[in-house]
């Protein structure tokens, strides 16, 4: 329910970074506080209007609070210096929404499978009949978001960069799907990265409820030195329910998919949702685009594109489940990104490594993994085709999960992922 008095309401107010959160941050606070705007990409001044200033007037205003849009690291941007100084009043779109909104939140986070818990958890509520918004780090800023009514419910994928700066946001239900090193070039250590999701949990109240996944060792090793408020529930991920194991849905075949299953099976029993219309939404639940998506299968050929895969532990999953696997993998290394894959499965994969970081993969993969690297995506795709045609297996897999960022090259995973199926379906042609 929106109420007027809270700590942003009427206040000086400058948001630092204008892309979809922060121009819905501004959208939702220009009729209810005197709001500045920033961006260190001056070409976006001639977008915003006169509310857009220098960075030296900056540093002559007295600002009451600063919302940071996610992608601002306070180390590495131009008001650096400024943001040091006024740490203190710091806080991100999360903490907006919730000083004017008391809504019910389901509030997912982890370093793998938070879209696709989150949109499968959207699609079951909605199924349900529930009022419910999907929000977050997927795509849509929780301040964009119309017709807000008191029993709307929140699901909201949260990542680290969100988590890190905000100061108030609570949220009912919390969910820690897993950690693993990731960000480290943002966060700087392991342990901040780790501190920034668990965030989520510390700022919960009694009467709130955590979902982690039981056998974490990250997770475990940060619950065993911290005493919080909430009803932690532990997710078992390797005890199969009885529906996954009768579910008719390929979808939920890779060992990730069953563990995001099995969260928002935990979340659906808390919420008391009814079992047979749960049941029809998951076998009937499409998944994401570029995650873990087959585009094609056919002709005992099956092509997969993990285009989101920004690390070696998104992809583990899909290299222990396919067979004969022509996998591609490149781009922006994350730092400490380690392969943890059993040996058993080397000789199951043909790697193929693109783009202009390929040292740190060969080093990974080198006596591991056969692999080939190429300049391009293209040169890659094209090599992988030559050699399918020549392969005598009944089943191959092309597998596109590059385990790195997609910057080098590419806007962003969605462009990544719509160029590689662009390529494929060329490929294909020529088949």
């Amino acid at each position: 329910m929106l109420k007027l008095k809270n700590i942003f309401f009427g206040k000086k107010i400058l948001i630092y970074g204008l892309g979809k959160s922060g121009i819905s941050s501004y959208n939702f606070l220009k009729d209810k506080a005197d709001v500045y705007l920033f961006d260190d990409n001056l070409n976006i001044k001639a977008k915003i209007n006169k509310k857009f200033i220098s960075k030296k007037k900056i540093f002559q205003i007295e600002f009451d609070k600063i919302i940071l849009s996610p992608g601002i690291d306070i180390s590495n941007c131009k008001l650096s210096k400024f943001l040091k100084i006024n740490f203190s009043k710091i806080y991100t779109d999360l903490d907006v929404f919730y000083s004017f909104y008391k809504n019910d939140c389901i509030t997912i986070t982890g370093t793998n499978g938070k879209s696709t818990t989150c949109k499968l958890l959207y699609e079951i509520l909605s199924d349900q009949k529930f009022d419910v918004k999907l929000v977050g780090n997927i795509g849509n800023p929780i301040l964009s978001i119309k017709n807000v009514k008191p029993k709307t419910i929140f699901v909201i994928e949260a990542s680290s960069y969100q988590l890190e700066y905000s100061k108030i946001f609570k949220s009912k239900f919390s969910v820690i799907l897993n950690i693993s090193p990731d960000h480290i070039e943002r966060h700087k250590t392991f342990d901040r990265y780790v501190e920034a999701k668990f965030k989520l949990l510390k700022n919960q109240i009694k009467g709130n409820t955590a979902f982690v996944k039981k056998d974490d060792h990250n997770i475990n090793k940060k619950l065993k030195f911290n005493k919080l408020n909430s009803n932690i529930i532990k997710v078992n991920t390797k005890k199969i329910d009885l529906l996954i194991k009768r579910l008719d849905n390929k979808y939920f075949f890779t060992d990730t998919n069953k563990e995001n299953l099995s969260f928002v099976l935990a979340i659906s029993k808390k919420l008391n949702l009814k079992r047979n219309l749960l049941k029809d939404t998951i076998k009937n639940f499409k998944g994401l685009k570029y995650r873990q998506q087959v585009i094609y299968k056919k002709n005992n050929l099956t092509v997969i594109n993990d285009s989101k895969s920004t690390s070696f532990s998104s992809s583990i999953a899909l290299l222990k489940t396919y067979s004969n696997i022509y996998w591609l993998l490149g781009g922006i290394y994350k730092k400490k990104d380690k392969l943890n894959l059993q040996k058993k499965y080397f000789k199951n994969i043909k790697a193929f490594i693109f783009g202009k970081n390929q040292s740190f993969f060969i080093k990974k993969l080198k006596g591991k993994i056969k692999f080939q690297s190429f300049y391009n995506l293209d040169a890659a795709i094209k090599k992988i085709f030559s050699l399918i045609k020549k392969d005598k297996l009944n089943d191959k897999t092309i597998l596109f999960s590059p385990c790195a960022a997609s910057f080098d090259s590419f806007k962003n995973f969605e462009d990544r992922g719509l160029y590689f199926n662009k390529s494929i379906k060329r490929h294909l042609n020529g088949l």
